[in-house]
């Protein structure tokens, strides 16, 4: 039988009593969070809400001023960056580099020479809606077709937690749309544990299994909504529209 103590080690995230300041401001206070193996948890809340805090928390970029933080695990920050992939909101892609040589950089990173990752990650772009355009330089191609590129160079490396900060925000809401039911599909095929940030209620619904509603800085945990629903999901369904509701009722409260 597992003991309390050896519990959190078997969780791909967990924080507890999580608290971090930048000098006088506080930006999360006492968050506590456990994310269950393959579980899509979607964490909304208003602008300064430090949702984007939290993800570099998780993902070893920062440590926290109080509490704890373990990823499988892994408490300290370089051993959660092991354990984890970050997409950040913006795509990052290289100029220089074709985008098959952006999706392949995860792998350079981690020592794997340029060719031998290249020919790792040229099998996917058929996956992803990609074909055709794996010699096409960042400024080629639409901003659907560069975040799929940022999400494939997010998944090749093969680390168990997805941290995903706004990975649509800077779409034009046709593209969002296309791109959220894309990566619902994506996941359902190689599911993930995945931590997402998000400013749309709608997306958070629609892709989650659970959504975190955080208060006004500093972020507080106000609501967990488990969506419950099965998949694939569609953005018409009454139920979506009920729970984005409870979400934006909470937001505003």
């Amino acid at each position: 039988m597992q003991t309390e103590a050896e519990a959190p080690a078997t969780e791909p995230l967990s924080l507890e009593n999580v608290t971090r300041r930048y000098g006088e401001l506080t930006a999360l206070a006492g968050i506590d969070l456990r994310l269950r193996q393959g579980e899509i948890t979607a964490v909304v809340g208003p602008s300064g809400s430090g949702k984007s805090t939290l993800l570099e928390l998780v993902a070893g970029l920062q440590e926290p001023d109080g509490g704890s933080v373990r990823v499988n695990g892994a408490t300290r920050a370089a051993e959660r960056r092991e354990e984890c992939a970050f997409m950040p909101q913006r795509d990052l892609l290289l100029p220089w580099r074709d985008a098959l040589g952006n999706a392949a950089l995860a792998l350079e990173c981690q020592g794997v020479p340029r060719a031998e990752a290249r020919r790792c990650a040229a099998p996917l772009f058929e996956r992803f809606g990609l074909a055709e355009f794996e010699r096409a330089r960042p400024a080629e191609l639409s901003g659907g077709m560069r975040q799929r590129v940022a999400f494939l160079r997010t998944l090749l490396p093969g680390r168990p937690l997805l941290l995903l900060d706004e990975p649509f925000g800077a779409l034009d809401a046709i593209t969002r749309a296309d791109l959220q039911e894309w990566l619902a599909g994506m996941l359902a095929a190689e599911p993930r544990t995945v931590l997402l940030v998000t400013h749309d209620v709608e997306e958070a619904v629609f892709l989650a299994d659970r959504v975190l509603v955080l208060s006004p800085r500093p972020g507080r945990v106000l609501a967990e909504l488990e969506v419950g629903l099965p998949r694939p999901r569609s953005v018409t369904d009454p139920d979506l529209a009920l729970l984005r509701r409870e979400a934006l009722e909470v937001l505003r409260s």
